[in-house]
């Protein structure tokens, strides 16, 4: 068994921590939000391009409903990220002629860019690819592509998301919406506070009962 664990935290596997109810309630908001999208972009791209964009909100999707809480699946996150890439994307395909320096150019301009901006979204990168090698429905579109598809599929992943967590009392999207009313309490901040152990955080984590992206190890090298 000891060897079993060192094998498994070797490859980055951790206990879940997490309820089967979460797991079921994040893969049915997945599957509203993206069954909406396919919509969305079928009407402005037509069944062959929707297939490039979609997956990149399919991404999106597995931030807002399976990590709710994490820094990168905030609105500004969302909507800042894919906009932001979209934008520097359709950019480099216009004013490049070599797709392939276009399209690396598009996802290195725009990991810097979402750094910059504070809404750094890692499907951001894939938006900014898809407006490069989109098909011909995409480039038509040119700046449009910006607002639509991408804003449009983005504030509707955004509204989903705090619509769908909000009927489940221990999710709340955006983060501030589960911070908000929650007073720390002073005495309990002045009071000395013991070391830490494992099982602490794994009670912790239990009781959050929300995937959370960061491991054990690095929580107690935060503390």
């Amino acid at each position: 068994a000891a060897m079993l664990t060192r094998i498994l935290n070797s490859l980055g596997i951790e206990a879940g921590t997490t309820s089967h109810t979460e797991r079921v309630v994040s893969a049915l908001g997945g599957f509203i939000v993206i069954l909406l999208i396919f919509h969305i972009s079928r009407f402005f791209l037509g069944a062959g391009d929707m297939l490039l964009i979609v997956p990149s909100m399919g991404a999106s999707a597995v931030l807002l409903f399976a990590v709710p809480h994490g820094a990168l699946s905030q609105p500004w996150n969302v909507l800042g990220g894919h906009v932001i890439s979209a934008a520097i994307g359709v950019s480099c395909a216009l004013l490049l002629p070599d797709p392939f320096i276009a399209a690396s150019l598009a996802v290195g301009l725009a990991i810097g860019a979402m750094y910059y901006l504070r809404c750094i979204h890692p499907p951001g990168g894939a938006t900014a690819l898809t407006a490069v090698i989109g098909g011909e429905a995409t480039r038509a579109l040119g700046y449009q592509f910006v607002l639509t598809p991408v804003l449009l599929n983005a504030l509707v992943m955004v509204l989903v998301a705090v619509l769908f967590n909000y009927l489940f009392k221990w999710r709340r999207y955006p983060a501030w919406l589960a911070q908000r009313g929650e007073q720390p309490d002073a005495a309990a901040e002045s009071a000395t506070i013991g070391p830490i152990r494992h099982e602490d955080l794994v009670v912790a984590l239990s009781e959050i009962d929300s995937f959370i992206d960061v491991s054990e190890n690095d929580l107690l090298r935060i503390y």
